[in-house]
């Protein structure tokens, strides 16, 4: 998916107020943040956004900028608004979608209550953990934590089995750890060295926070980094984990508790609803074998050090000032850079999204996603399809056998836009507005119960992974479908205002990076029905390795501020920028047939127009702490190299800006990347 706005990188400022405070129409390219003194053909993305880049340094609560940033942040003041009103409004009916969203903003905005309160709707948790005396109750500390959706170091949750999508079946994994990569525990720079002691100096400061003295709160924050690393040793990297069948592994319950016996499964299992024939999935087996190790190695008190800081730095933002303090210093301070914690409003409207999403979308998309919207990216989608049909049809390289398999799958493509043709049902989360924690945690025990109420059950072919106002986008393999919520679909990635090569080239050129997704280095190994399984002749999974493999060079060689990308973590979504800016390209073409050639507009063609709206996309300033996480961790490219590294290989680009063989971004013909 493309990498747009987590909910920790919320930010300030709307659209159209970008440039030093001029507005721009929402419906237009941001002319005046270009650079018009930088050759298109020297440095596209500079020629692009160059003065808006000069012109929108990161702002201190925030660790990137840029114009899908700033746009995350005008939806947000939208749903501000409505949260606002949902919150004054006390005569909503009991259990409305203005009622739940109302009360849980409100307990969210009420910061001396929660500063009263502190740990307090946390001890029963806490003391839980802390009455732990044998392994038996370690294994229902464990459990009781992943019931609130606490990774430690163990979480459950309900997938389609990958090789029969149709069926639902638990799915574990190792997770877990403080750090952001498993690779944070051992790399020897400087830098991550730094990282790991302001780890250890955060657990010693929440475990200060909770009444522990200084030299037990220095032992057991150390010994909980020990074990973490421990954790980390056996887990599979990045790279790794983004080959599906290195991540699946069906077996009975039972097998499980072979390779990690040390645990209570069978309590697990019940709790679960599994028995031990149950099918499971085992996503990273040697992690397990590793947690067994540590239930029988490491003593029962390290281990009760490690549940509780585990769970208090899961609520810790939600604890009152001081524990908030301390966790943006380290999630947002150190690890991104960010200066300033941003404010509680906009903390609340995240956080209400990410628990009541659906219940708030459904008074977003009443308010601010209109049905021709929704008909007209419709319409894109089926353009995009059909221009990546011709794609594979025309493709001189496959064979007729995969060709066809290829078709097969586009066509079976799911597209869902906008929202949900049903919206969950969240009549099990009791929201008080009188206790932020109590209203999480009654929110994580019904997902808890949604989840296994879904193992065991045909796939729910309805339901979203993310909520309508989220700026985002998905495909999903196992579903073969495309996702975009409306929160993504506004300017100045999609307008109904804008021309036809703007939307192309902006909201086209995602819809093609999500569909290339079912054809990239992962989508590729799942078929039409979602299962994992070999479609490929062997002659064309060489073939199709060879492109990949030139989209990971490309990636490999760009130097950013002294580091680099690691090519084959990006080779993904660097394919479906370029299959999908390929494709919205042809479907812009496609629109055209029968009409006239578009008119110069403000100097630019229509095709410079497209390719303008793709690159503006990609604006963004980053610190220098989240530039380096990102390029460590994040399967995205750079924002820069988004835009330069796809159009480096399109010779529609360098024919609609006149760009030659030599240029910095004409690649030569023998290094040119292409997919189809």
């Amino acid at each position: 998916m493309p990498s747009f706005p987590t909910p920790r990188l919320a930010l300030a400022g709307a659209f159209a107020f970008l440039l030093v405070g001029q507005p721009v129409p929402r419906s237009s390219l941001d002319l005046a943040g270009m650079d018009k003194s930088c050759p298109p053909c020297q440095d596209f993305h500079r020629y692009a956004n160059g003065r808006f880049l000069d012109a929108n340094p990161v702002p201190p609560q925030y660790s990137t900028w840029g114009r899908i940033e700033a746009m995350a942040q005008s939806n947000r003041e939208k749903l501000r608004v409505i949260l606002e009103q949902a919150a004054a409004n006390r005569s909503a009916p009991k259990g409305s979608p203005e009622e739940r969203i109302g009360a849980f903003y409100a307990a969210c905005m009420d910061t001396a209550r929660q500063d009263a309160l502190g740990l307090q709707p946390l001890a029963p948790e806490i003391k839980r953990i802390a009455a732990v005396r044998d392994r038996a109750g370690l294994s229902a500390a464990i459990l009781r934590l992943s019931q609130l959706g606490v990774s430690a170091p163990i979480l459950m949750a309900a997938r389609q089995d990958r090789k029969n999508p149709a069926e639902v079946i638990a799915d574990f994994d190792g997770l877990g750890l403080s750090l952001s990569d498993r690779d944070d525990y051992f790399r020897k720079d400087e830098r991550s060295a730094s990282v790991r002691a302001a780890l250890v100096d955060y657990i010693v400061r929440a475990f200060r926070l909770m009444g522990i003295d200084a030299a037990t709160s220095e032992a057991r924050a150390r010994a909980v980094f020990h074990l973490e690393t421990a954790f980390a040793g056996a887990m599979l990297t990045r790279v790794q984990l983004r080959d599906p069948y290195a991540r699946y592994h069906r077996m009975e319950l039972r097998a499980l508790e072979q390779i990690a016996p040390g645990f209570d499964w069978g309590r697990f299992g019940r709790a679960a609803r599994l028995k031990p024939g149950s099918a499971v999935n085992v996503a990273q087996p040697e992690f397990f074998k590793a947690f067994d190790r540590e239930l029988r190695n490491t003593p029962l008190d390290v281990w009760k050090a490690y549940l509780t800081w585990r769970l208090v730095d899961s609520f810790a933002s939600s604890l009152g000032k001081a524990f908030a303090a301390e966790h943006f210093r380290f999630r947002d301070g150190v690890l991104r850079g960010t200066r300033e914690m941003p404010p509680q409003w906009q903390r609340c409207v995240v956080q209400t999204d990410q628990v009541l999403g659906e219940a708030l979308g459904q008074v977003y998309v009443a308010r601010h996603f209109p049905p021709e919207g929704k008909r007209k990216v419709l319409e894109l989608v089926e353009n995009l399809r059909a221009a990546l049909d011709e794609e594979l049809a025309s493709s001189k390289w496959l064979s007729e056998t995969t060709r066809a398999a290829a078709r097969a799958k586009l066509k079976a493509f799911t597209p869902k836009i906008g929202y949900p043709e049903r919206w969950r049902d969240y009549s099990r989360v009791k929201v008080d507005r009188r206790s932020l924690v109590r209203s999480l945690i009654s929110a994580a025990e019904a997902e808890w119960a949604r989840t296994t109420a879904k193992i065991g059950r045909p796939v729910d072919r309805l339901e979203w992974r993310m909520s309508p106002p989220t700026v985002n986008a998905y495909y999903s393999p196992l579903g073969n479908e495309i996702v975009f919520p409306a929160g993504i679909l506004q300017p100045p990635m999609f307008s109904l205002d804008a021309g036809d090569a703007q939307n192309y080239g902006a909201i086209g050129s995602v819809i093609g990076h999500e569909m290339v997704h079912g054809f990239d280095d992962e989508g590729s190994k799942f078929s039409a029905s979602g299962a994992l399984e070999n479609w490929w002749t062997a002659g064309d999974r060489r073939k199709f390795e060879e492109r990949a493999a030139c989209v990971a060079g490309q990636f490999d060689s760009f130097d950013v501020d002294g580091l680099r990308h690691n090519g084959k973590l990006v080779t993904g979504e660097a394919m479906g920028d370029l299959g999908g800016l390929t494709i919205a390209y042809r479907a812009y073409r496609r629109s055209l047939r029968g009409k006239p050639e578009p008119p110069v507009v403000d100097g630019l063609t229509g095709d410079q127009r497209f390719f303008l709206a793709f690159a503006q996309l990609w604006g963004r300033n980053h610190r220098p702490e989240a530039l380096r996480l990102r390029l460590l961790t994040d399967p995205h490219p750079i924002a820069k190299y988004r835009a330069n590294g796809t159009l480096q290989n399109m010779p529609e680009f360098h024919r609609a800006f006149g760009c030659k063989r030599g240029d910095p971004m004409v690649r030569p013909p023998e290094q040119t990347c292409r997919l189809w």
